[in-house]
């Protein structure tokens, strides 16, 4: 069983060197979609998410909807673990893995098959269950004897294929998305397609933020559209996605 549970979470970044009427302050509130305010000390802050509560259970597909500034990525790395709540509470039961950057801990200087061990144990996989799908993890990067050769060697496509392989080996109870992954030319992409809707079919939660209204209509069952921090609607996607994007003018 895998669950998220959130109760009036926030989270503020400190601003420092930053006068509460300053231009700084202005540009940043700009900048970020954030509000700025002050915390008890007097510090000036950008308030990135305020007072989210919502809970996710086994099932739910949530997409998260926003634009830039809107908070999503902030929320994408509480959920991760990257953040914690400034205040509120934000309680996660379950495996979490997050694909926000599958190129983490990827090192140009080392070949490709140690850097498999390294992503892999980045994604909280264990040195023994890394050596057990190693063979399955090489075969689907295609590599060939590339898989010896320094990271630096590769093609930009070659060192996608590589973390692609290995971040997509896992199976985790949830799952955090930023935009769907897809890769390659064009005989990858659809082996990169399976191999993604097989990972999302096999976790519990998903959270996915997009700025795909078919995506999100084919992949979720709940959206969030967040603004300006909070949350401005919460529910199925038809009713979000018809909110956001508006009324689609003709249908296929």
């Amino acid at each position: 069983m895998a669950s998220i549970e959130f109760y009036n979470a926030c989270v503020d970044f400190p601003i420092y060197n930053a006068s509460g009427r300053s231009l700084k302050k202005r540009l940043i509130q700009v900048a970020t979609g954030g509000q700025i305010g002050a915390n008890d000390q007097g510090r000036v802050i950008v308030r990135a998410l305020e007072n989210l509560t919502f809970s996710l259970k086994d099932g739910d597909r949530v997409g998260l909807l926003g634009h830039n500034g809107a908070g999503k990525s902030t929320l994408l790395r509480l959920l991760s673990g990257v953040y914690t709540p400034s205040s509120g509470t934000a309680k996660i039961t379950g495996e979490i893995a997050s694909l926000i950057d599958i190129s983490l801990g990827i090192d140009p200087e080392a070949t490709g098959r140690e850097n498999i061990f390294m992503r892999g144990t980045l994604l909280g996989m264990r040195k023994n269950e890394i050596t057990k799908k190693l063979d399955e993890i090489i075969e689907f990067s295609e590599l060939g004897e590339f898989i010896n050769m320094p990271v630096r060697t590769y093609s930009s496509g070659m060192h996608l294929r590589l973390a692609f392989a290995v971040s997509t080996t896992i199976r985790p109870e949830i799952l955090i998305m930023d935009e769907w992954l897809s890769i390659g030319d064009e005989s990858f992409k659809h082996k990169a397609e399976v191999r993604m809707n097989e990972l999302v079919k096999a976790t519990n939660i998903l959270v996915i933020a997009s700025h795909s209204r078919e995506l999100l209509m084919h992949t979720c069952n709940r959206v969030i559209w967040l603004e300006h921090g909070k949350v401005k609607m919460d529910s199925d996607p038809e009713t979000v996605t018809r909110a956001y994007f508006g009324v689609e003018t003709s249908l296929a």
